[in-house]
């Protein structure tokens, strides 16, 4: 950069203002999160007290090659700074995120097609059985908290790398498993460390791409972890018609085996310190500095890094921040509740009558959500993006972080009609198709309201990306392992119309945490601000 003083406000959030020509260039407000307006620069801090002057006269920012974008934030003229990757190394390192990603809730409903074979086994009920998976799904919550303060002292690459491996551990714990109780234990310990790539996602996005880049990787790492949960259940059900479940077990600890592999290959560490640049170990030659970065020794001897006790200070801070409590705590959380409700559920919902799905019905029923999470990953990339660029266009180049959550709104209609077409359906015996319709309707929402949650707090938060990922995290998960205790009761008790229809209700209360943010949130941003940025 050229002039000093833009050099003093690289820890702000810099946003989009219109822009004036400059030797001809004309810059897109949208693509830019500081801009030109008068000749002087504007930004606007983590507070969100507003747009200031940073420095005046015209600048020589960094912008992309065609000269139309200015570089947010400003990278540095260090080749192993992450924002200097090229566009190969940079997606393939993204690479290494998804699979772990889409292996997280992928690994837990692995077995919601096993129960019926495990049953026999073990000479319990299927219901009793299916009870196994609660305790790691609730463990993902806690495990992806307790995960960010070791990526925000020893790096990112250890701890992807730490998770898929002890993962791997512990599905062939389970698959060798004699006894329910020793299965149970080897899942539940597997999502408590296998959550990692859910919180991490945030923070490599963050470490590796411009502002103008982030929502569509956001939008596919959102995707990987939703979409995940619905691939597994299909492959799992096809698999075990032909061997048995244990096998399908070790299928699962090869694929998490697999992704370890790729990170060894072709992982990279993404947190860079601009305050203070480390050596970077992954560009010198030889295995054994290879094996270091990805064990975290290299990030245990780092300079300038926060302590583990400082970032977890800072989680709990933020946690009580009225706009991300609303937003993760009332509507994320009750949103993929009702959710792992029904994956954890359906199977004993359409295998006995009136539907009497066959395992191979079974498996292909779960491309409807599936077919879901696609659109909804299709409908977030392109209204996100349409989304921004209409707000900053009517409001001279301003950009809020509230404008986001105007992506919640068709998720959520489209999230509380599918319950209360999904109780309908069962209440009534109506087409498998209905069903399978609203389960896609419901993961639609997941996807997109996922990406506008998770671009609004990284815009809201951007220094603090892996700590709001992980309360984000904690509240989707915590609710969820919840409702298999009581969900088979409840639709017995009063029907799965009133059911569902509660479901619905409940959903559609938690969405007013939403509309509360978007009114009183930038008040919110600048009375209570966040804890100082470490890294």
């Amino acid at each position: 950069m050229a002039d000093g003083k833009i050099a003093e406000v690289t820890h702000h959030r810099e946003i989009a203002s219109q822009s004036s020509s400059d030797n001809g260039r004309q810059f897109d407000p949208y693509m830019a999160e500081k801009g030109i307006r008068g000749g002087d620069i504007y930004a606007e801090d983590d507070t969100g007290s507003g747009i200031h002057v940073v420095a005046d006269g015209r600048t020589n920012l960094k912008t992309t090659k065609d000269g139309k974008t200015i570089l947010i934030p400003q990278p540095s003229d260090d080749p192993a700074d992450p924002l200097n990757w090229s566009w190969g190394k940079k997606h393939l390192v993204l690479l290494t995120l998804f699979l772990p990603a889409l292996f997280t809730d992928f690994g837990m409903t692995w077995g919601t097609t096993l129960f019926q074979a495990q049953a026999k086994d073990w000479g319990m009920t299927v219901a009793a059985t299916s009870l196994s998976i609660n305790g790691g799904i609730f463990l993902q919550g806690p495990g992806g908290v307790i995960a960010v303060p070791f990526t925000q002292r020893f790096g990112r690459l250890p701890v992807l790398f730490w998770s898929q491996l002890i993962s791997c551990i512990m599905v062939i714990g389970a698959s060798q498993a004699s006894s329910y109780a020793g299965f149970t234990a080897c899942r539940t310990l597997q999502g408590f460390f296998n959550t990692a790539p859910q919180v991490i996602g945030l923070s490599v996005v963050h470490d590796m791409f411009f502002f103008h880049e982030r929502t569509i990787r956001i939008n596919l790492w959102a995707f990987a972890f939703v979409f995940g949960p619905f691939l597994a259940p299909l492959l799992s059900a096809f698999a075990v018609e032909t061997i048995s479940w244990r096998a399908c077990y070790a299928i699962l600890a090869g694929l998490y085996a697999f992704s370890a592999l790729v990170l060894v290959l072709f992982g990279d560490e993404t947190l860079y310190d601009r305050k203070n640049p480390q050596p970077n170990v992954s560009n010198r030659v030889g295995g054994a500095n290879r094996l270091l970065l990805l064990i975290g020794y290299c990030g245990a001897k780092a300079q300038g890094r926060p302590s583990i006790w400082s970032v977890s200070k800072h989680i709990i801070q933020l946690q009580f921040k009225p706009q991300i409590l609303l937003t993760t705590a009332c509507f994320m959380m009750l949103l993929f509740m009702w959710s792992i409700g029904i994956i954890t559920t359906v199977p004993q919902f359409i295998i006995p009558p009136p539907y009497n799905f066959s395992p191979n019905a079974l498996a292909l029923f779960y491309l409807g959500p599936m077919i879901g999470a696609c659109v909804g990953e299709l409908w977030g990339h392109v209204f996100n993006e349409w989304n921004a660029r209409l707000y900053m266009a009517r409001h001279n180049g301003r950009h809020e972080p509230e404008n986001r959550l105007w992506g919640t709104y068709a998720p959520a209609l489209a999230a509380i009609a599918g319950l209360i077409l999904f109780g309908q359906t069962l209440q009534h015996a109506l087409t498998w198709f209905a069903l399978c319709f609203a389960w896609a309707m419901y993961t639609f929402a997941q996807v997109t309201a996922t990406t506008a949650v998770s671009a609004y707090l990284l815009d809201s938060f951007p220094k603090h990306a892996a700590l709001v990922a992980s309360i984000l995290n904690f509240w989707r998960t915590t609710g969820g392992f919840t409702v298999g205790y009581f969900q088979l009761d409840w639709v017995k008790r009063n029907g799965a119309g009133v059911s569902f229809g509660c479901q619905a209700a409940i959903l559609a209360a938690g969405f007013f945490s939403i509309v509360a943010v978007q009114i009183w949130g930038r008040r919110w941003r600048m009375k209570y601000p966040p804890p100082a940025a470490e890294n």
